[in-house]
């Protein structure tokens, strides 16, 4: 397990970006948090095939109640990734496994 924040590190609603790994072998992902819980996913657009945030830690919509791609304005579900608006409707954000433990987020997987 890896750790990536502690879970107060991030707002409700809100979201944080990590870069994980050495060149040649980064993961970017990000996690986000809401009232119902905390979810990570790849930060990989399916649409684009870039990353989503143009801004460091900035992947949701003005009203912080979706994931937003700052590329083609693709709209996200929290709980799923899946795209809701946009042109990658019914295409989902590739989930990264988490686990919050005392407080902190930990990636799994």
């Amino acid at each position: 397990m890896t750790l990536l924040c502690r879970l107060d590190d991030i707002g409700v609603p809100g979201s944080k970006g990590f870069t994980l790994g050495e060149r040649g072998a980064r993961r970017k992902l990000f996690v986000v948090r809401d009232e119902h819980g905390v979810y990570a996913y790849e930060n990989l657009c399916p649409h684009g095939r870039g990353p989503l945030e143009w801004i460091e830690d900035q992947f949701l919509n003005l009203d912080c109640d979706h994931i937003q791609c700052t590329q083609h304005g693709a709209i996200f579900r929290f709980s799923d990734g899946l795209c809701v608006l946009g042109p990658c409707v019914g295409e989902s954000l590739t989930a990264a496994p988490i686990k919050v433990r005392d407080g902190e987020i930990f990636l799994t997987g």
